[in-house]
Formats: C-alpha cells, structure tokens, sequence
C-alpha cells in the first residue's frame, strides 16, 4: 500500500497549528528521519515524516534550521507515543538538530530484538514483511535527500511507507512482548533510550565495558 494524494502532505519547516492539533489527539504517532547520512554531527536532517491514521505528511528541514516549534511540541508531549524504528538514529538527529528531546518513545527495533528472538532480521524491511505481509520497497533509501525541493514521487513514496506500518508493528510486537513477559524490560530499555543518545551525541562509544 502506497500513499495516496488525499492522505499525504508536504510540509516546508514545520507542520501547521492544524496538523499539530491532529496529531494531539492521537495517542501514538510514527516517525521517521531521512539525512544526508549517519552522523548527526556530520550529516543534516533533511526530512520528519509523521504519521498516524489519516494523517501522513513529510516535513521539508531547510538546510541550517535549527527549529521547529510545532513539531517539538508534539514530539515531546507525554500524551502521545513516538514510534520509531531504530529511534536511537532519529532521537539524536532531532536533538541535534532542532533541539528536540523526543518523549515517550518505542522503538520496534527494540521491540523486535527482545520479542523475535527465533530471527536475526530486526531491520524495518524484515520485521514489516513477516508481521503486516508487505514487501517495502527500499531501492531509494540511499539517495539525496538534501535536494528535498524536488524529491521524486519513489522518494517521497519511500519517505511515506517508511512510517506507514509502524503503529500496526507496535501493536503487534507490544502483544509477543506482553506474551513473553518482555514488556516490563522493553519499556525499560524505552524510557533509556534518551541517555543513549545523550552519550552517542557527545561521542561516548560504550561507558559500560570493562
């Protein structure tokens, strides 16, 4: 399933006050980031896509902006989940670069690693294939997306089903943890994830070895 024209919006700097107030009223939004690569202290954000049902909308980050007032409200508001998958990559870029510590999170990367422990294959392509039956099409993954003035429709069909399966996911993977007796650990592992990304920013490779 792709997006469609009457679902999918475009946004240049931020999302409106109406979007914003959309997204509110869900209780867990999705949220993905495309950059120019995978250091944050390197690579610029250039794409926030968010989704929850009928609202999908990718955000155009101009190259040097440094906020997004709308977006940092709804990322760090306590009523509403942000799902990521590998939320430790997208939590630092948008701590990075627009100053926003995202609040509460899951991460069905996470998820999956504690709940799919019969499989190896915890990455988004995989984890969506076996628990929604949808092959994602990755071919634009690697691409310029500082060029985000004129993105092609397979880009910004890429950006849109990046986001588009993960609350589904989550529901799935909250049941096998909960099954598992793994929530408990999973929300643990959750609530962690900004001190993580605290340590990634500053450099830090592991604090814990010996």
């Amino acid at each position: 399933m792709d997006y469609s024209e009457e679902d999918f919006q475009v946004c240049d700097r931020d999302i409106s006050d109406l979007l914003l107030s959309k997204y509110l009223q869900a209780e867990a939004v999705a949220v993905d980031t495309e950059t120019m690569g995978l250091l944050p202290m390197r690579d610029r954000l250039c794409l926030v896509q968010l989704f929850c049902p009928g609202f999908l909308t990718v955000i155009r980050i101009e190259k040097g902006q440094t906020e997004a007032p709308n977006l940092k409200q709804l990322m760090i508001a306590a009523n509403v989940v942000k799902v990521f998958h590998f939320a430790r990559f997208d939590v630092a870029q948008l701590r990075h670069n627009l100053g926003i510590n995202v609040a509460p999170i899951f991460c069905t990367k996470i998820g999956s690693k504690l709940a799919r422990t019969y499989t190896q294959k915890h990455g988004l392509k995989d984890v969506v294939q076996e628990l929604e039956q949808v092959e994602l099409d990755k071919s634009a993954q690697s691409s310029d997306w500082g060029n985000a003035a004129n993105l092609s429709e397979q880009q910004l069909r890429y950006a849109a089903n990046d986001v588009r399966y993960l609350l589904s996911v989550r529901e799935k993977l909250t049941a096998m943890l909960k099954r598992e007796d793994r929530w408990e650990l999973a929300q643990q592992c959750f609530e962690c994830l900004p001190t993580v990304v605290a340590l990634d920013l500053l450099q830090f490779k592991d604090v814990f070895e010996h």
